[in-house]
């Protein structure tokens, strides 16, 4: 059976994987895009963007783990867009005519709403089910490949309180937000079903990877 993913999923030092205030102006509140300025300075980043540089360490070996063996994507309603995207019926998404994900995309809503055809290959589909319900429906269109759980916190915990993600790969980053959205809540004792292995980066932050344990 094919694998649930997840990769390079930033949280602060207190476990805040996005800062309270969400917005149309602010997709990650008050923590703006510190979460992510780890990824922003690699050579992967770089070269997504259409430009050159950018740095060829750990964290750039980590982040370009995020396509291979990828055949579909499971995201919360948060991730795909603001807290009132569901009442404008042009919204698409963050990421322009063409996101990044190229594969089928599953948003899970309580406001569900038809197909969203996009370039490259990904297709937004909209679902109001359970999370074993839509990694069936995602693995069935990942024709054989893995299943990447994209975010936020509250999909990623919900899949993890239904012990349904096999690898995660959590970043930490070495700041301190104090409120938002917490990833770790309710999940004590998680480490127990897990495999789990450190990677500091010189950039500061830490590379956690949880593999779950053979039965």
């Amino acid at each position: 059976m094919s694998l649930a993913r997840v990769h390079n999923f930033a949280i602060s030092l207190d476990g805040f994987a996005t800062g309270e205030g969400q917005s149309l102006d602010a997709p990650f509140g008050h923590a703006g895009e510190r979460l992510h300025e780890w990824m922003f300075a690699t050579r992967w980043w770089h070269e997504s963007s259409g430009r050159s540089g950018g740095n060829r360490g750990v964290d750039d070996v980590f982040v370009r783990q995020f396509t291979p063996g990828i055949g579909a994507e499971i995201m919360g309603s948060r991730k795909f867009g603001h807290p009132e995207w569901h009442k404008d019926p042009e919204w698409k998404g963050w990421w322009g005519p063409n996101p990044p994900f190229h594969t089928p995309t599953f948003v899970l809503t309580h406001h569900p709403r038809p197909s969203i055809e996009m370039e490259g290959g990904t297709t937004f589909h909209f679902l109001d089910t359970s999370p074993a319900e839509a990694l069936a429906t995602a693995r069935e269109a990942a024709d054989g490949q893995d299943v990447r759980i994209g975010g936020g916190a509250t999909t990623i915990r919900a899949f993890l309180t239904a012990r349904l993600i096999d690898h995660l790969h959590v970043v930490v980053v070495p700041i301190v937000l104090g409120r938002g959205e917490r990833l770790w809540d309710g999940l004590e004792a998680l480490e127990e079903a897990y495999d789990v292995e450190s990677a500091p980066s010189p950039s500061g932050v830490t590379h956690l990877t949880f593999t779950r344990k053979e039965s």
